[in-house]
Formats: C-alpha cells, structure tokens, sequence
C-alpha cells in the first residue's frame, strides 16, 4: 500500500542560493553602501519615497562571525544598529538572532567580488530579501544586471526593488544613537 504521510516541507528559498565560494571573511572588511534591495516588506514599499542612505561597517570577530555596524538617517539623526552575524556549520552563511527564537535571519553571502560588491540574501520565517551592496554608492551596469537577475531567480520582480540614495551618508552616529 502507498504509504500516507506528511509531504516533505517545501525547500527554503535560500536553500537554492548557492553561497559565494573560496570567500575570505577578512575581504569583506571595511565599509558597504546600500545600493540596492528587493524585498515583498509591506513597510519598505509604504515609505520607498523615504529610503535613507544608508551604509554599512563590517568587522570580522574571531576570524568567523561578523560585527555589521549600520549607519543610517532617522528622523534626520544618525543613528548606528549593531548587529552580530554568528557562522553556521556552512561557509558563507550566517545566523542573525533575535530576541525571540521567531524572529532569527538567515544569511547567505551569495555573490562577492570584495573590491567593488556583494549581494547577501536573507531570510525570516517564508519571506526573502535580496540586498545589494557596494564598496562605492554607485556600482556598474554590470553588477546591476547581475542583481537584477539573482532578485528573479529567488521569485521577487523589480517591483518590489528599491534603490538607495547615493549622498546624505551618516559614518558615525553619537552614544544616544546606538542600537544593539
């Protein structure tokens, strides 16, 4: 008799994302800008007129895990998030944890070329989102295709794709304005 039971449970999107290979966490070192994001986030499309610039700090702890300092404008003030990307048993791959065991991120380093960008996927509960980042505000066309395409392939369109701006950057934010 065939037997009866529970389907497999549908792959994770990011379970098709092959991450970046013979990648040295020490190249991603230094300092990102937001070029790009694509992401079905309700909040994101209400306020895509109000996308600040917004710009990224990577620091390597132990030679595994990833302190990701993150600059950007709120109500006109700096403000700095901190954040700690843990390694998973996967090069490539990180864990983002929240206080709640819901609310954690995976994350994929799926693309990188450490001197001009790199695209990370992450990912909460069923929904993805796919960012772009470059070492300078504006990256080529080349790149850009290259986004575009890694956005479709995980299922997300270009409507759903926000630019950043590429002036108006915070590098610093004072004690009050720090987020853990």
């Amino acid at each position: 008799a065939p037997q009866r039971g529970r389907p497999p449970p549908p792959q994770s999107p990011l379970e098709k994302v092959a991450a970046q290979e013979g990648l040295s966490l020490h190249q991603l070192s230094g300092k990102w800008f937001l070029v790009g994001m694509a992401s079905r986030c309700s909040y994101l499309a209400e306020h895509s007129h109000q996308l600040e610039a917004t710009m990224v700090t990577v620091t390597v702890l132990d030679g595994q895990s990833l302190a990701i300092s993150t600059f950007r404008k709120l109500d006109r003030m700096c403000w700095e998030i901190r954040q700690h990307y843990l390694p998973t048993q996967t090069p490539g791959r990180f864990l983002l944890k929240g206080y709640r065991k819901s609310s954690k991120v995976d994350v994929v380093v799926g693309e990188a070329n450490p001197s001009s960008f790199i695209i990370l996927y992450y990912q909460k509960g069923r929904s993805i989102s796919v960012k772009l980042y470059g070492r300078t505000s504006l990256v080529s066309d080349a790149v850009m295709d290259k986004f575009e395409q890694r956005v479709r392939a995980v299922g997300l369109s270009e409507d759903v794709t926000y630019y950043f701006p590429t002036y108006g950057f915070c590098d610093s934010a004072d004690e009050f304005h720090v987020l853990d």
